[in-house]
């Protein structure tokens, strides 16, 4: 779409390869969530642009990998230094392209971008290896770690720059080079750090961002003979997709998917701290995490205590303008998906569900310069069977549905009762209940009595439906090398 007649100034990215911006052909226009105007244009690149890229990144390969892992952390490091000397552009700039709240990018989103870089420049060093002695036939074995070589990163438009610095900060570290795609829907960020790359000391080749579609630039790069290990965040869709596409090259995949995350609240829950927290839980970045709380399961004895004190809470946690410090959420992504997150509320009315709060009942308060952004209030529903869509599938929106349990048996069996696997929330005061909880129910993080407490130590990832393989300390350096066993005889 072109300027109209009042010539409106867009911003236009372009991709970064070899080190360089290079023009792209043709574009597509990005949408500002707050207001639903276009303000930005992203290359519509396909398998020309990827082609360059990973032959910028293959030819950078051997001598990045031939780096210290001290080499590599110092420049981790150094553009961790640079995101947080620009923390506020980037802030604004991942508001505004993305639709969440000044004050979350601000205190989550960006903070956490640099600190991937210095987590990632500090872990690469503390590894170890494995050795064994076979004293009996006069060898030693030992292991040694390479890295695998170009590695294609796609990241999602939920968390634009958090989750794709998660991806670059291990894959360069432990000495790959990288061709990453972020969304075509929030690509800002990450053309603003590669600004930064030159400073920092990465050599041309190192880190090359493709913007554009799945479709186009994500298939080509998914496909590529010399890209041997993709990793992707994103729906199950297109992970299938993914899958399939890789298959012929047998590359190695990560894969971080969809959740239909449920939180067990047991009648003997600190009722203060669990409230509070779930709301953070179900509606935080407007329920666009793929860790938000989406089914709530509570204990018939306090079911209705619960559920008052909830939707109450509820009322008071505000959207409105992404600049407006007061407010607790932003816009929706895009007005196709604000759509598809409201049709979920009017099958859970049209099923016979009950909606306490939010789209339909309560009105938004919002600035006139706002009136025509992706804005929906948070949701609270309730008498919704757990066969329905809205308890079987991922909505990824502000929306929450609350249902009540019998026994631990029961809570479990709902909690286990959907295809996906990522995370669950488990409320009790009982340490014996909450392993026991802990350990039954199929979900690659367990949180009791609290939500997202990260150690990025630890694995994360999913089961089922929700993904392949774990990622963070160890796991990403496992996942991002190859092993290999030598054999000395002596």
């Amino acid at each position: 779409m072109k300027a109209s007649g009042q010539q409106r100034q867009y911003l236009v990215l372009e991709n970064y390869i070899g080190g360089k911006f290079v023009h792209c052909e043709n574009h597509i226009d990005s949408y500002d969530p707050s207001t639903g105007e276009v303000y930005c244009r992203v290359p519509d690149s396909g398998q020309e642009e990827v082609d360059a890229a990973v032959a910028a990144a293959k030819e950078a390969f051997p001598e990045w990998s031939a780096c210290s892992p001290q080499q590599r952390a110092q420049v981790l490091n150094k553009l961790a230094d640079l995101i947080e000397a620009h923390l506020e552009e980037f802030a604004q700039a991942e508001s505004r392209d993305q639709g969440k709240t000044v004050a979350f990018a601000r205190t989550v989103d960006i903070p956490r971008s640099a600190h991937n870089f210095r987590f990632f420049a500090s872990s690469v060093l503390h590894h170890t290896t494995d050795c064994s002695q076979m004293d009996h036939m006069g060898c030693l074995n030992y292991t040694i770690r390479c890295p695998v070589g170009v590695a294609g990163l796609i990241s999602p438009w939920n968390l634009p720059l958090y989750l794709l610095t998660w991806k670059i900060a291990p894959a360069i570290a432990t000495g790959n080079t990288v061709v990453a795609k972020p969304s075509e829907m929030t690509s800002v960020t990450a053309w603003m750090m590669c600004k930064l790359m030159q400073q920092a000391g990465i050599p041309p080749g190192v880190v090359n961002i493709v913007f554009g579609t799945g479709p186009k630039a994500g298939d080509a790069l998914v496909g590529h003979p010399n890209v041997p290990l993709i990793s992707f965040t994103g729906s199950t869709a297109t992970a299938q997709r993914i899958t399939e596409r890789s298959a012929p090259y047998c590359k190695k995949l990560s894969l971080e998917l969809g959740g239909k995350n449920p939180a067990i609240i047991f009648a003997d829950a600190d009722l203060d701290q669990c409230i509070e927290t779930t709301i953070r839980s179900s509606f935080s970045n407007q329920g666009e995490i793929c860790l938000c709380t989406s089914r709530i399961y509570v204990e018939r004895s306090i079911y209705s205590e619960f559920l008052e004190r909830f939707v109450a809470a509820t009322r008071k946690w505000k959207t409105g303008a992404p600049s407006d410090p007061s407010s607790n959420n932003g816009a929706l992504i895009s007005k196709e998906h604000l759509e598809k997150v409201r049709s979920f509320v009017a099958l859970a009315k049209s099923e016979g569900g009950i909606i306490h709060c939010g789209e339909g009942v309560d009105q938004l308060d919002l600035p006139q310069q706002n009136n025509s952004g992706y804005f929906m209030p948070a949701t609270v529903i309730s008498g919704v069977s757990d066969s329905s869509r809205v308890m079987q599938e991922e909505i990824f929106g502000p929306v929450t549905c609350v249902s009540p349990f019998d026994t631990e048996e029961e809570a479990v069996s709902k909690g286990n009762g959907v295809r996906y696997g990522l995370a669950c929330t488990v409320w009790s005061r009982d340490v014996g209940k909450i392993h026991r909880m802990a350990r039954r129910l199929h979900t690659g993080l367990v949180w009791t009595n609290c939500w997202l407490v990260r150690d990025l130590n630890l694995p994360f990832g999913g089961m089922k439906h929700s993904g392949v393989g774990r990622e963070g300390g160890k796991d990403s350096y496992h996942f991002f090398t190859e092993v290999k066993t030598v054999a000395i005889k002596h």
